[in-house]
């Protein structure tokens, strides 16, 4: 699979709020596992938050995308297969982000800080993970808000400004060549 440049760029992006995520959890320090399990607690109705609105942020993109493929095959003008890869790419990418989320939406709602059976020191992973869990999430929804601001960037440009030389646009000599 080729990326192309709009998709290129959104991963970076992605990255970079990785990264923001990343650099703030460095920044709190080491816990200990009694430490992390009260900083659960507190945390997990914001990370329930956080997952519910990335699905139904997801679930939201997903279909507006339909609208998208819909203003994209009434046009007059004429769009490359690159245009309908990348939304292809965009759609699976937010139908993985939507599993994922519902997932650990589900499993945030385990009330793991009130069970016996877990060791103290197991806390500090859990918040680790829980945290990494959120950073990926987070940012992977970056990617996909950034991927979607290009397709309709590209749509503005090709059928509402009659952009007729874009990477995306086919020209009429290779409508008239086929």
């Amino acid at each position: 699979m080729t990326l192309s440049n709009y998709t290129k760029r959104a991963i970076l992006g992605g990255v970079l709020a990785l990264g923001v995520i990343g650099l703030g959890t460095f920044m709190l320090g080491h816990l200990s596992g009694y430490e992390a399990k009260i900083l659960i607690k507190s945390s997990i109705t914001g990370l329930n938050t956080l997952c519910n609105t990335i699905v139904l942020a997801s679930a939201t993109i997903l279909a507006l995308m339909l609208t998208l493929l819909g203003v994209s095959s009434s046009t007059s003008s004429t769009l490359k297969k690159d245009h309908y890869t990348h939304i292809m790419q965009l759609a699976k990418l937010d139908t993985i982000i939507f599993v994922i989320s519902l997932l650990f939406f589900l499993l945030f709602n385990l009330p793991v800080t009130e069970s016996d059976n877990i060791p103290d020191n197991w806390f500090n992973i859990i918040y680790y993970v829980t945290l990494g869990i959120s950073a990926v999430l987070s940012s992977a929804l970056v990617e996909v808000v950034l991927m979607l601001y290009n397709t309709i960037v590209n749509i503005i440009k090709i059928v509402g400004l009659g952009i007729t030389d874009h990477p995306l646009a086919e020209s009429k000599e290779s409508k008239e060549s086929e």
